[in-house]
């Protein structure tokens, strides 16, 4: 059950608007998230198990002024009323909602940046693909029936996890030797094509610049992932000779790497955004802030998308001092700096209520 908008905006309107909090869990995208609320004038806390990470001594520009020190993540929820106190937005990402998880995060009693009506239908494959379908976006084929393989598919399960135990399937065969029955899946047709992931950023509050029905969309950087060990096993030999010989690719991510599109592929990127964005704001109120399309470039300069991510995503971490697209904006502008802006724009113009639930 998500939390009634209503208490959260009681639990706001008695904070100290000149004295907020940037909090998120020290994992994911923090580096840039503390970074970015420090240079817009924020105090920080990193949320932690155990004791604080010692690397984050090692940058400390990006290391929050103070640790909230957890025994284990579920704790969070019993820690509100202490960091009400301290006038505490929580800035959630991939670990955040992973390690409290989607339930018991929707049910945390403390202002949280973003829409947390996005959560069901992010984390819900199907949900997520008819969110797309109706918004008019190219996706991968589906396969109903793993019995109807015939030919290449990525089986992926549910949920943010950095990819993985998603694998490659050609066969039913080779679908049910591999898969984790404990698990829901779903089946997409392989796409052949250039991997692209684009960082977008919307804000409901601003009305200059890519503007929509209702905001503005911001495009803020591109990344691809390198994945372990898919992106380095062909060297030991083909396909068949690595199966022959019982290695499988794996798909899980390991860093990132920057990107840029060709300029005549802009106002697509623009127009996928937009049409995402216009459709969360009938399906469930809007989405708020950072979100990732997570696409293919095809050879017929298509774009297709198989999967979206309504958070800041760990792929822009390559832009903490801003990307080639950001610094046509403002110079310097990470996404963890985008979304300080934002809170202090809407704290600025008393529109707290428009970007928080």
């Amino acid at each position: 059950m998500i939390i009634k908008k209503e208490i959260i905006m009681d639990i706001l309107e008695k904070y100290d608007k000149n004295n907020i909090t940037i909090a998120t869990i020290c994992s994911h995208s923090s580096l840039q998230i503390f970074d970015g609320a420090r240079k817009e004038g924020f105090k920080t806390l990193g949320i932690c198990v155990d004791k604080p990470p010692k690397f984050y001594d090692a940058f400390p520009k990006g290391k929050p002024d103070e640790y909230l020190i957890l025994e284990k993540y579920d704790d969070l929820l019993e820690k509100a009323e202490e960091l009400k106190k301290k006038n505490v937005i929580i800035i959630p990402h991939g670990s955040f909602i992973s390690y409290i998880g989607a339930e018991k995060f929707a049910e945390l009693e403390l202002p949280t940046f973003g829409n947390r009506h996005v959560l069901s239908w992010e984390s819900n494959r199907k949900k997520e693909r008819e969110w797309l379908m109706k918004a008019g976006i190219h996706m991968p084929e589906v396969i109903e029936d793993p019995r109807d393989i015939d030919g290449p598919v990525m089986v992926k399960y549910d949920g943010a996890q950095g990819g993985k135990g998603f694998f490659i399937a050609k066969s039913y065969e080779d679908f049910i030797a591999h898969l984790d029955p404990t698990k829901t899946f779903t089946l997409q047709r392989f796409i052949t094509g250039t991997r692209y992931y684009l960082h977008y950023f919307y804000s409901p509050i601003k009305d200059t610049g890519y503007t929509l029905s209702k905001g503005s969309l911001e495009m803020l950087s591109m990344d691809r992932r390198v994945e372990s060990n898919a992106d380095e096993i062909f060297r030991l030999g083909s396909p068949g000779e690595l199966i022959g010989a019982g290695i499988m690719p794996t798909y899980v991510v390991t860093g990132n790497t920057p990107l840029v599109a060709r300029e005549s592929l802009l106002p697509l990127i623009f127009e996928l955004g937009s049409r995402v964005v216009e459709e969360s704001l009938d399906l469930f109120g809007g989405m708020i802030g950072p979100f990732c399309l997570e696409t293919v470039f095809t050879d017929e300069l298509e774009i297709k998308v198989f999967e979206i991510s309504a958070r800041i995503v760990a792929g822009t971490n390559i832009y903490i001092s801003g990307s080639p697209y950001a610094d046509l904006i403002e110079e310097n502008m990470s996404t963890g700096r985008r979304i300080a802006r934002e809170i202090k724009n809407a704290i600025e113009l008393d529109m707290l209520d428009k970007i928080i639930s």
